[in-house]
């Protein structure tokens, strides 16, 4: 079947997907495994390499394409990626054109608070599923163990629990402080039955036995001199890194700086000499501290993969054959100084961007070569649109511009994140320390004429947001950011410039109940313990016209 023809058949199944209930019940009551075996617990620790698999496993479940819907024919199946992409897309910050190809146009549309579409059925349920996967390797493992392999284990399984929930925390609730005893997700502890197991506060979820702060606690002292073989595998720097993300959230900020710190040890940014063209696909990247490694193997030429869903490059993808590329919006690219490095992340408004420069898409049919700014423009039947105005140049894939391998590692933390994360939250005890750490980061490695001239922790917080807006675009931390902050989301202005197509255009209150997801229409029906978010309505073109987020105002 040519490309442009299963193009269409999968966009067909797409827009059936999105638009009808989903007939796949969930279940995020992972029962697939028998390493709770008293027996197989017994001799595990005598042989850990029995556990690998199930740890290995963990893993998958988060990289792994179409695996979680179990099927090849949804190209929104991603994983991890599906959930970035998806908040991302919540935001102000990303914006592509209305099409009946784009798998995440619920995201754009925020018709993906219906409990009955697939796009939050996979942004609740991989996590449930990565959770009950750790906890075939938890259950393997003894308490007293001495093994140092079994304890590195344990870390990473309780250290990817402590991910899954804090990837949900943001989302079911509104952000933690003031809201500390509303309720958020459902815990999945031993014992309780998952059929009858509501949603715990909070403060439970963070601060209780077996939450998130508890985990990464655990997995911090576990992980201890562990020396991992890649850094597809968490480390107690990463652990650190996570509980640094989760004392943000909480805004205990001595202690989210001291943890940034710890898991910065080791790491420096990309420099600017290093930003000249599409990358963000490699691991071994000096600055990276986690990631899932995604080979060729792996990904291939599968359209569920984050090259064809978020980049602009790939020769066999939704968003280069659509021409959905994904944009930053013009009110956050106009904050962008000329002399910050990052402008070129995105081609201008004339469609331009020194990142082209040096690259080369070939036209094999016609056996035409577009080369540098010409690249943009190119128009390559059943491979290629002409690129948009802002669209990202950002992200490249490791087999090149042009090729149909979509493969590419995806970064899931990285220094720069942590130094803005540092900078943050050392500012609420000494604001000029964190202004320090704020431009020394920005001056050295992507602005030289960058001067933080914020007065007080307020207006300091808004300029660390903008540097986390430009910095970690399309990286999956726009609308949590958007929630800790209690933000509105904001991606248009009245009478102002937009890039934002009419569909998408409005704004919406930080109060305001939609803005929670909700939960799935299978979950609510296995577990009706579970009550589900309730309350504002689907907005519509210009709503909330009148409201500002204090970054691009």
């Amino acid at each position: 079947m040519k490309r442009k023809d299963y193009l269409i058949l999968l966009s067909a199944i797409a827009f059936i997907a999105f638009s009808l209930p989903a007939c796949q019940d969930l279940d995020l009551h992972y029962e697939g495994g028998t390493l709770d075996d008293d027996q197989i617990k017994e001799t595990v620790d005598a042989i850990p390499d029995r556990i690998n698999s199930s740890v290995s496993g963990m893993y998958a479940i988060l990289g792994q394409p179409n695996g979680f819907f179990g099927t090849s024919n949804r190209a929104d199946d991603l994983g991890y990626m599906s959930v970035a992409l998806g908040q991302d897309l919540n935001s102000g910050d990303m914006v592509n054109i209305v099409s009946g190809y784009d798998w995440f146009s619920p995201a754009l549309e925020w018709t993906d608070r219906d409990p009955t579409y697939a796009n939050p059925q996979l942004r609740l349920g991989l996590f449930y599923k990565a959770i009950y996967a750790t906890s075939e390797v938890l259950s393997a493992i003894s308490d007293d163990t001495n093994n140092a392999e079994l304890k590195a284990k344990r870390g990473q399984a309780k250290a990817i629990r402590a991910f899954s929930y804090l990837s949900l925390a943001p989302y079911f609730q509104f952000k933690y402080k003031g809201n500390e005893d509303k309720l958020s997700v459902p815990l999945a502890k031993e014992g309780i039955d998952p059929r009858n197991n509501p949603r715990v506060t909070l403060n439970e979820l963070y601060n209780g036995e077996g939450g998130i702060i508890a985990d990464l606690t655990d997995a911090i002292a576990d992980l201890e001199g562990y020396i991992r073989p890649n850094k597809g595998i968490i480390d107690q720097e990463v652990a650190y890194g996570l509980r640094a993300r989760a004392y943000l959230y909480l805004e205990e900020w001595d202690k989210a700086a001291a943890d940034a710190e710890k898991a910065l040890v080791g790491y420096t940014p990309y420099g600017i000499n290093e930003l000249t063209k599409p990358g963000f696909y490699n691991a071994t990247d000096h600055n990276w501290l986690w990631a899932l490694l995604l080979p060729a193997d792996v990904v291939g030429e599968r359209l569920a993969s984050w090259p064809s869903q978020l980049g602009s490059f790939s020769g066999n993808a939704y968003v280069s054959y659509a021409g959905i590329y994904r944009s930053i919006n013009v009110l956050l690219w106009n904050k962008i100084p000329a002399t910050d490095v990052r402008k070129k992340w995105w081609l201008d408004e004339n469609k331009q961007s020194p990142y082209l420069e040096g690259l080369t898409w070939v036209d094999e049919d016609k056996g035409i070569t577009y080369s540098g700014q010409a690249i943009a423009g190119a128009s390559i039947s059943d491979v290629k649109q002409p690129m948009d105005k802002y669209a990202n140049v950002k992200f490249g894939q490791r087999a090149g511009i042009g090729s149909p391998y979509n493969e590419g590692d995806w970064c899931m933390m990285r220094a720069e994140e942590l130094i803005l994360l540092r900078a943050e939250a050392v500012a609420h005890s000494n604001l000029s320390a964190g202004k320090q750490i704020l431009e020394n980061f920005v001056k050295t490695y992507r602005n030289p004429a960058y001067t933080s001239i914020a007065s007080n922790i307020e207006d300091f917080t808004n300029e660390v947001w903008l540097q986390r807006r430009i910095e970690l675009w399309g990286e999956g931390f726009a609308m949590a950011d958007v929630m800790r902050l209690g933000k509105n989301v904001v991606r248009f202005h009245p009478g102002a410039d937009s890039n934002v197509p009419a569909t998408y255009r409005f704004n919406i209150a930080a109060s305001d109940q939609w803005i929670l997801l909700r939960f799935v229409q299978g979950e609510t029906t296995n577990n009706p313990a579970v009550v589900n978010n309730e309350g504002g309505t689907q907005p519509k073109q210009n709503d909330g016209a009148s409201l500002l987020d204090g970054v691009t105002d």
